[in-house]
């Protein structure tokens, strides 16, 4: 099993990518690091204990994350996205019990399970790259893999016409990690855009009630996919962008990766842009510089794979 400790922001899409490591045979969740982003950290962290709580693993520690941006700027939400607490038309209970814990037990995990710890990052990068900064390079790098799901290469951004909004929200946070980190695989908006789910995949999920979250999945989809709607006039569906970056930790073989040095830029003109050597013959830089981006992936594989794990009964 692969041993997770996940960093978001939920938000839909990171909520379905809680629910599909959980529900997933072959993930261990060992921690979920919430930071700003589709909604506050407080609510974050809220929504987050509240899929915990929903599948019983409220032993699953959850780690309060950054605030804000490196920056300091005041935080811009997506409400008309996610809802105005971050899971559609869902308010979590006010009471729950969870398992909150601060910011060091980061440094725990990565200390007990080490090389066999894969990082998976789908939110802004400023708690990663904070403990980038507290704990060094060195003692980060001890872990298996870090999967980043942010940037657009070679694509329209969507929140500026080259930016994505995980790289765009803390760019000198993502710039930080990219360049501190090790085996780093990024998921690209120009990939993850096309991991759509449609309305009739969420019917025949919400019509199965095969685990705790069957009733949940239904009512923020159908937000999901509205939303989107209103985006990308006629597209009946939504990306879920945080779930193929986990999809792509588990089955690396439905994906098409390349090895380039990837920047994001901090500068105000083109915020958040990420780049790439991607000619034939690119500059050669050092090996330990050089992350595995995605260029595509096989859909169907993928959407199979969600829907025998989406309807899979808790373990």
């Amino acid at each position: 099993m692969k041993k997770v400790l996940l960093f978001g922001d939920p938000g839909i899409d990171d909520a379905v990518a809680i629910i599909y490591a959980l529900l997933h045979p072959d993930i261990e969740l060992v921690g979920v690091v919430t930071g700003y982003g589709n909604v506050n950290e407080t609510q974050a962290a809220k929504n987050a204990s509240y899929l915990l709580q929903l599948g019983g693993k409220q032993e699953i520690p959850i780690i309060r994350g950054a605030k804000g941006p490196f920056s300091g700027e005041l935080v811009e939400y997506y409400p008309e996205i996610h809802g105005p607490e971050g899971l559609g038309p869902i308010r979590p209970p006010d009471t729950f019990t969870a398992n909150i814990q601060d910011f060091s037990s980061i440094f725990n995990i990565i200390d007990t399970y080490r090389n066999e710890l894969t990082i998976v990052d789908v939110g802004r990068s400023t708690s990663l790259a904070t403990a980038f900064i507290l704990a060094g390079p060195e003692f980060m790098n001890q872990v298996n893999s870090m999967y980043i799901m942010g940037g657009a290469f070679n694509h329209p951004g969507n929140v500026t016409a080259s930016a994505e909004a995980n790289f765009y929200g803390d760019p000198i946070a993502s710039d930080l990690v990219l360049e501190k980190g090790k085996n780093i695989t990024i998921l690209p908006l120009n990939v993850t855009n096309y991991s759509l789910v449609s309305p009739q995949i969420v019917n025949y999920l919400s019509s199965l009630n095969s685990n705790p979250f069957t009733s949940l999945i239904k009512p923020i989809m159908d937000y999901y996919i509205d939303a989107y709607n209103k985006l990308i006039p006629g597209l009946q569906a939504a990306a879920v962008h945080d779930v193929l970056t986990l999809y792509s930790l588990v089955s690396p073989e439905s994906f098409q990766f390349i090895s380039r040095r990837a920047r994001v830029d901090i500068s105000n003109f083109s915020r958040g842009t990420s780049s790439a050597d991607f000619r034939a013959k690119p500059d050669v830089e050092p090996v330990e510089t050089l992350d595995k981006i995605a260029l595509s992936f096989n859909y169907n594989a993928f959407i199979q794979n969600f829907v025998s794990v989406m309807s899979s009964r808790l373990q």
